[in-house]
């Protein structure tokens, strides 16, 4: 099969003058500001008109320069105003095609088609920004579909057969708008809303008039101690709802799929997406419970990826279900995952004397901070003292919560950052295992492990420390096959 060379939708225009003009704006802002500063809004406004025409000519003639065409096995995509670059994509070498529709993709019933190769490098793989949503789902199909099969007739000439779909029951899970709204609730999200807020408002004080940020500053200052009380209250109410809102809207009708060789995922409200995960790119599953889901039984999984695009803004892992109960677990991988497996007892934790080694990594920075504010303000030592306390707790809660298991095939690595973090790595995808002691760890009969899988980027790194040497012996017997090979 072999089409002829087509063109991106002309939305293709929008979506480049929209990414354009949010590229130059953080740098034209400068220029703004110190145009306003000396009444220069001539040239703002000069400047600001140069450069829209520019880049909606630029992206005019992107767009009309910028075809693709989809053969029997590959993709070919041709781009460049000046210099004109063609590139060759094998459906042999795609990993995932992924689709998404934002506000105005739906409006035109378009879609973005994102192609990811197996390799590292972002200018092997491509985006069509927009093209209809049954070109998508057709190059979706044509690029991910296996290869015709064909037989011979009576007469000895070959027929081809189309591959017959049969309909077929695969495993599936979707979130409920009640566990969404646990979610949200539960994410911790209002965080981060806040410290954009508090960005966004740095940014913007320069723009306030003096005297209404003077009035204001006044008003502040001159209400009760109640009053103010009251607003914070209401500011970090607001900053939940909109945690929730977000989730809501990033992961509304969160729908997993199992097939034969790849997850197939759907999520989103405003922006909606479909992702595909080749099982044969998951490094490890990962388990995370953060400190105000762990004590209410709720957990969050996702999966550990190999290679994809360096300098990609993605997350390190990708989610593969928002939030369920921690007894469901088990369950969720046997249907979706049953490669991997659940079952945390019997976990090996750490020996007694590994104590003093994690409160002192968790107490040395409060502790200088101690110092410093003893010899400078005596009278504020009690806060860093608070910290120090905190911190001793924080590390004992560190040496409670990490251990390991090992599950025939299987290593499940267990540690706490601030969140509760459980590993599930196959023997088969770990690519490096170390054993590491200092002076006091060979006296003590002590070890650290460092295991260490691939990921999107370089790779991460699973580190157990302060076991018991013989434990990491153990686990180190069980990679290498030096006493009992695996079956």
């Amino acid at each position: 099969m072999m089409s002829e060379p087509k063109r991106l939708h002309p939305a293709g225009m929008l979506f480049n003058i929209i990414q354009a003009i949010r590229h130059s704006v953080f740098g034209f802002l400068p220029l703004v500001i110190i145009a306003v500063g000396n009444d220069a809004w001539f040239y703002v406004i000069l400047g600001a008109s140069i450069l829209i025409c520019l880049i909606i000519l630029f992206s005019v003639l992107s767009w009309l320069r910028y075809t693709y065409q989809l053969e029997e096995d590959q993709i070919r995509i041709e781009q460049g105003i000046l210099i004109r670059k063609k590139r060759t994509i094998s459906k042999h070498r795609i990993q995932s095609i992924d689709l998404s529709q934002n506000i105005i993709h739906r409006i035109f019933g378009l879609t973005k088609v994102q192609i990811e190769t197996a390799g590292s490098d972002h200018r092997i793989d491509a985006a069509l920004s927009a093209v209809t949503m049954a070109d998508g789902k057709m190059l979706h199909d044509q690029l991910k579909s296996k290869k015709q099969v064909t037989e011979t007739d009576v007469n000895g000439e070959e027929q081809e057969l189309k591959e017959e779909v049969h309909e077929q029951d695969y495993p599936q899970k979707k979130i409920t708008p009640k566990a969404l709204f646990v979610a949200g609730s539960t994410s911790g999200s209002f965080g981060i809303i806040l410290g954009l807020a508090g960005l966004v408002f740095s940014e913007l004080e320069t723009f306030i008039p003096d005297r209404f940020y003077n009035q204001a500053t006044e008003w502040v200052f001159s209400q009760a101690v109640q009053v103010l009380i009251a607003l914070a209250v209401i500011v970090l109410i607001l900053l939940w709802v909109l945690g929730i809102l977000s989730t809501i809207i990033q992961y509304w009708n969160f729908t997993i799929t199992r097939y034969d060789k790849e997850l197939f995922i759907t999520r989103g409200l405003l922006e909606k997406k479909q992702s595909t995960i080749p099982l044969k790119r998951i490094q490890a599953v990962g388990i995370k419970e953060t400190i105000i889901r762990q004590p209410i039984g709720l957990a969050s999984v996702y999966v550990e990826i190999a290679s994809g695009e360096i300098g990609q803004n993605q997350e390190m892992h990708t989610l593969i279900f928002p939030i369920m109960r921690k007894k469901h677990i088990a369950s969720f991988l046997k249907d979706i995952l049953p490669e991997y497996r659940y079952q945390p007892e019997g976990l090996v934790k750490l020996p007694t004397k590994a104590i003093p080694y994690y409160i002192i990594r968790s107490v040395i920075i409060p502790l200088i901070a101690t110092v410093v504010v003893a010899v400078q303000f005596t009278e504020f030592t009690w806060i860093p003292g608070i910290v120090m306390l905190l911190s001793c707790i924080y590390g004992y809660f560190q040496y409670k919560t990490t251990g390991y298991l090992i599950q025939d095939k299987q290593l499940l690595v267990q540690s706490r950052t601030i969140s509760k973090d459980t590993a599930l790595v196959p023997h088969k995808r770990l690519q490096s295992l170390q054993k590491k002691q200092h002076i006091l760890h060979r006296k003590q009969g002590l070890a650290t492990l460092d295991t260490a899988i691939l990921n999107k980027f370089v790779g991460r790194h699973f580190i157990v420390r302060e076991l018991n040497v013989e434990d990491v012996d153990q686990i180190a017997d069980w990679y290498s096959y030096r006493k009992k090979p695996l079956s």
